[in-house]
């Protein structure tokens, strides 16, 4: 950890987010987690998936 570190986590414990901001982050990365786990589980359609592209050099 450098010093830039422990002077944003001093700047956060001192003046922390809103309980709004925090249920939104949540919110946001427990959709991206059920995201993951549907397409894994094989239950998204096929419109949702991502087409391998050869690349061109």
């Amino acid at each position: 950890m450098n010093l830039r570190w422990l002077l944003m986590a001093k700047r956060w414990a001192q003046n922390p987010p809103s309980m709004g901001r925090v249920k939104l982050v949540a919110a946001v990365i427990g959709v991206c987690v059920l995201i993951v786990v549907a397409e894994k589980l094989g239950l998204t359609p096929d419109w949702m998936a991502a087409d391998r592209v050869r690349r061109v050099y």
